[in-house]
């Protein structure tokens, strides 16, 4: 599976925001933004400086790149989710987030058994989750409205999942999302819509970048 190996924090400071990449971290005094709140490189101090006004050309790759990075997926197949929410019916933009949404390795961050969509890739990359009652290990699977999403009966064993038991279900889990935390079972209810998606993200911008060209 094709994956970013860079260092992620440099992506938040590009941004100019926490994309709350590496979980935990980024809520403490360690996180990079927190020190060096500057685009990365030889000149990303002075460019804090600078109040050039972005083109819209520049907006929509901003745009487009923040909703990438957060979801950690490429660009190849970042423009394959995007074609595929051209093919679906409503609205391209949110059928774009919905699309991602429905990622493994989302849902399993959605659920609270990781504190960051690359440490919930790496649960299922180690066949820790069972869609439907079989192990799954491709993080970029698709689910759908009726699947199930459980945690591997031998890996419930295991201290990671056995020291989470308290703390499941504190969290707020997505309504589109039916979560026992005793079992550790959830179902997809449905899509989620918009509204149920906590992103402060505009993907008209994804649009309008990739309808240029």
């Amino acid at each position: 599976m094709a994956r970013s190996t860079g260092p992620v924090c440099k992506q938040c400071r590009r941004e100019g925001e926490k994309l709350f990449l590496k979980g935990e971290r980024c809520y403490t005094s360690k996180c990079a933004l927190e020190r060096r709140a500057y685009p990365p490189g030889q000149h990303g101090h002075e460019q804090q400086y600078r109040r050039k006004r972005p083109s819209a050309y520049g907006l929509q790759l901003r745009g487009k790149q923040k909703v990438r990075r957060i979801y950690g997926v490429l660009e190849k197949q970042f423009r394959r989710y995007y074609k595929e929410a051209l093919r679906r019916k409503g609205i391209t933009g949110t059928n774009l987030l919905v699309v991602l949404e429905s990622r493994l390795d989302n849902v399993v961050y959605r659920l609270g058994f990781a504190t960051s969509r690359a440490q919930a890739r790496q649960l299922v990359n180690h066949g820790h989750i069972d869609v439907n009652g079989r192990r799954c290990d491709i993080p970029s699977a698709l689910l759908k409205p009726g699947d199930v999403v459980s945690i591997h009966p031998t890996s419930r064993q295991l201290t990671y999942f056995k020291s989470m038991g308290e703390s499941l279900g504190a969290s707020a889990v997505p309504t589109w999302l039916a979560f026992d935390p005793v079992d550790m079972t959830a179902r997809i209810v449905d899509y989620p819509t918009r509204e149920e998606i906590d992103l402060s993200v505009n993907e008209q911008l994804v649009v309008e970048y990739y309808s240029r060209r």
